[in-house]
């Protein structure tokens, strides 16, 4: 699937067992390229994983003879495993890059996991400030800090895009949850009323996630004039007050994510897989928390 913008293109991949979406941002004219959030895929019951999800990305890319400049990440994934790391072995000029608040959820899982680990974000080739403008090529996107879902949730924004990650999803089915450590329920609504829906109203957000609710059809964008009128969860004139005490209420209700803490684990090191042990196998670690 592809979606057409006057300067660029969009190619959309779905990942079904993560409710994930990927996406290639490309110019036709100059082949320059970026992915954004990529899927490792990961079976949490055996233990294996595989690159199928990133292939077909790797493929397209490699079709369309693109020039891949970089390989984003909207913020350290609770719910997949990040493929940065494989992309990055078919297109070594390519930089990884995330927003730099990477700092704060790498302190933050670094302890709870024991992780010997840099929590400086220096496993990533660029950290971006928020605000600022990153040239790829002849693609340009601005950063934008949205932090809620977590404290490195950043947005990207592409002229009259703007990839939201777990920030804002489609209308239908709301916001990101904020219960993660240093998440925060406020800030997220910050973040939305005050740079997202600060966009025009013309702008489509993409979604990082489509988890179709009542079965419908897949849906991964939405203008932001079409979030404020109707995002279940924070319309332009829902109070903050409405928006935390919603989300507070919600969030203390929801399981963890199913691949929590093999994808945190992974994904604050920048995609990389722990080191092979003597055996010839690589061990991610399950903390054991009494109740």
């Amino acid at each position: 699937m592809i979606k057409e913008h006057p300067h660029f293109k969009i190619k959309v991949f779905f990942d079904a067992a993560t409710f994930t979406l990927s996406y290639v941002v490309y110019d036709e004219k100059s082949k320059d390229a970026v992915i954004i959030d990529s899927v490792l895929d990961f079976d949490s019951h055996s233990g294996e994983y595989s690159y199928t999800s990133a292939q077909k990305v790797v493929d397209f890319i490699k079709e369309q003879e693109l020039e891949l400049r970089y390989i984003l990440e909207t913020h350290a994934h609770a719910d997949h495993l990040s493929a940065s790391v494989f992309l990055k072995e078919h297109f070594p000029t390519a930089k990884i890059g995330i927003g730099k608040n990477i700092q704060i959820v790498q302190s933050e899982f670094s302890r709870l996991f024991n992780l010997d680990i840099p929590t400086d974000g220096s496993q990533f080739d660029e950290l971006f400030e928020d605000e600022q403008k990153v040239c790829a090529g002849t693609l340009e996107f601005k950063v934008l800090f949205t932090p809620g879902h977590t404290p490195a949730c950043t947005s990207l924004l592409f002229e009259d895009a703007v990839f939201t990650g777990d920030a804002l999803f489609m209308p239908d089915y709301g916001t990101g949850r904020c219960d993660f450590p240093k998440g925060s329920a406020e800030d997220l609504y910050e973040s939305i009323k005050n740079k997202l829906y600060s966009l025009p109203d013309e702008t489509i957000v993409y979604t990082g996630h489509d988890y179709q609710p009542g079965g419908r059809e897949l849906r991964f964008c939405a203008t932001i004039k079409e979030q404020k009128e109707s995002n279940i969860r924070l319309k332009e004139r829902t109070t903050q007050e409405e928006f935390v005490k919603f989300r507070k209420e919600r969030d203390a209700t929801l399981n963890a994510p199913k691949l929590l803490l093999p994808s945190i684990q992974v994904n604050i090191d920048a995609g990389h897989l722990p080191e092979t042990e003597s055996n010839g196998l690589r061990y991610l670690k399950i903390p054991l928390l009494r109740k």
